[in-house]
């Protein structure tokens, strides 16, 4: 017993020791249920058309398929999450202060008309030094922006190579290879990025300094890099693609695709598919786990001149000379979604965050908007040079185009991710972050036997190759798998047994048999001694023992 004091009665109580008074413990509980009430009360309520974006479906059926209760009572706290959880993400979407912007008209005018002179007089000063041109001597360049739309890297045919911040203007590194320069790429940071040159691919830091030349990958064409599993695929000039983890440094595969000279090759971001076009109008669909590809689509009649394939892994584009512009909806491998016909056959495709089409041709560029349901111009913007390659800059309302002079970065309101994920891509994280979030990428790393056409079949059962090598072991003579028994088992009363006891009389149990066992043996060599102390030991005579004739018994 201990003395405490008590607010109610305005005094000291004898208490019991760890216990305070009941009518304060009792007011107490009453006064947090009270703020509880409130706060529930208080809260605003959510809208139903921004609750369904989060919620997770209707559930588990507990009464079915779950029949141990420890498993349904672990379930069923894990769906009363659910709802509160779904219900705070809708509520905290508040604070989501970005919003997706695009271009208005009035009646009579279109988007199509609005230049890039009116846009930049009409937007804030830091939207407007985004718009800006570069003009350089060693092109047609092609181009590359990092996952955070953060950094730029450049490189010309005749072996200009340029990595800057393009928001800042600050130049990285800049230097001539003295050789061509067929694509670039970066790798899984912004401070490596590879150069596919006239014969191998080289990899250079963010200071122009050399790290590795990678003679496996010889005349490489284009360049693609898979963040999720740290793989750099390069296609060849004699008709090769070759996988290599950046991680390790190892080649993971080299396959001949046999298609000839591969210049259509994009990622399907989805899967980590490779989708390369070919000669034939058709696009295969490559893994390193596979020397044949997973899946052909026959999209034109004519050579296939540019292929993108949407953020999400839903729609392709692919283009022909034929001025065909055609969207597939890739997760069915058949027949195209939407089908046009463009005033010039289409060189460059590029998808945006938010599914914008940009579509190059010549020194021209448009841009549609809702590609699977409508194609209709959104903007269209005219530049001074034939176009060499087209991206859209994640999380910036950008699209960078290289011509044969040089690089011009242009605005198209309504493109990008108006709310990055921090723990994903930080366009403004520091140099502690970056090395922290490429530990956890390392960490989180997917090995390259995953890539496969679908990613959810890894965590699916193949029923049939099961049942086949459960019938294959009964032709062996294998014993049959013991049935389980989901009866429940018997409630045993209190006091009368429980795994404890259990485990105590199985101690018991082996100590004796121990014992025994130990008793056993001294009992048998005691026996053995007694025999052996019986026995009368016989007469030697040395030497002359051989000449002596044996006993007769």
């Amino acid at each position: 017993m201990q003395w405490r004091y008590c607010s109610v009665f305005s005094g000291v109580l004898l208490t019991a020791s760890g216990f305070s008074c009941a009518v304060c413990s009792h007011r107490s509980r009453t006064r947090i249920r009270r703020r509880d009430e409130g706060r529930k009360r208080d809260k605003i309520p959510v809208d139903p058309e921004t609750l369904k974006k989060y919620e997770m479906g209707e559930g588990i059926n507990l009464k079915k398929g779950i029949r141990n209760k420890v498993h349904r009572l672990r379930v069923h706290n894990k769906e009363k999450l659910l709802a509160p959880m779904a219900e705070e993400a809708a509520r905290r979407e508040i604070l989501l202060t970005e919003d997706y912007g695009c271009l208005e008209t009035d009646a009579g005018e279109t988007t199509t008309q609005f230049k890039q002179r009116e846009l930049v007089e009409n937007v804030d000063l830091i939207s407007a030094s985004k718009c800006f041109n570069l003009n350089l001597d060693f092109g047609p360049y092609s181009m590359r922006y990092t996952r955070n739309g953060r950094h730029l890297v450049i490189g010309g045919k005749k072996g200009h190579v340029a990595a800057f911040d393009w928001v800042t203007k600050k130049l990285a590194c800049e230097m001539n290879v003295m050789e061509s320069v067929h694509d670039v790429c970066w790798l899984h940071i912004e401070t490596m990025f590879a150069v596919a040159q006239k014969e191998w691919v080289y990899i250079y830091d963010n200071q122009g300094i050399e790290l590795h030349c990678l003679k496996r990958m010889n005349q490489p064409t284009k360049l693609e890099f898979l963040p999720y599993h740290f793989l750099l695929a390069a296609s060849s000039a004699v008709g090769g693609l070759s996988w290599l983890d950046v991680s390790i440094g190892e080649k993971i595969t080299r396959m001949d695709t046999k298609l000839g000279r591969i210049n259509v090759m994009t990622q399907n971001p989805y899967n980590a598919l490779l989708c390369v076009g070919d000669s034939k109008g058709v696009v295969s669909m490559w893994s390193p786990n596979s020397h044949q590809p997973l899946a052909k689509m026959l999209v034109h009649k004519q050579a296939v001149s540019a292929c993108a394939v949407h953020p999400h892994g839903t729609y392709m584009a692919t283009s022909a000379p034929d001025r065909t512009l055609k969207i597939w909806d890739i997760r069915q491998l058949s027949g195209p979604v939407e089908n046009a016909v463009l005033r010039s056959a289409a060189q460059h495709l590029s998808y945006s965050q938010r599914g914008l089409l940009a579509v190059g041709m010549g020194n021209v560029v448009e841009i549609f908007k809702d590609t699977h349901t409508n194609l209709k111009p959104y903007m269209r913007h005219k530049a001074s040079w034939a176009l060499s390659d087209l991206k859209f800059c994640p999380y910036e309302d950008v699209l960078g185009l290289t011509h044969t002079k040089g690089f011009s970065s242009v605005l198209v309101p309504g493109s990008a991710e108006a709310n990055y994920d921090a723990l994903e891509t930080n366009p403004f994280q520091n140099k502690k972050q970056r090395k922290e979030a490429e530990v956890k990428a390392l960490l989180d790393k997917i090995q390259p036997e995953f890539i496969c056409l679908d990613p959810n079949a890894i965590a699916e059962i193949d029923v049939a190759a099961l049942q086949h090598k459960l019938d294959s072991k009964k032709k062996l003579g294998y014993v049959k798998p013991r049935q389980i028994d989901f009866k429940p088992r018997k409630t045993k009363a209190k006091g009368k047994g429980g795994t404890a006891k259990v485990i105590k009389s199985k101690k018991a149990l082996k100590l004796k048999a121990k014992r025994a066992a130990i008793q056993e043996m001294r009992d048998a060599k005691v026996l053995i001694d007694k025999k052996e102390k019986k026995k009368k030991p016989e007469k030697s005579y040395g030497v002359l023992d051989r000449f002596l004739e044996p006993k007769k018994k």
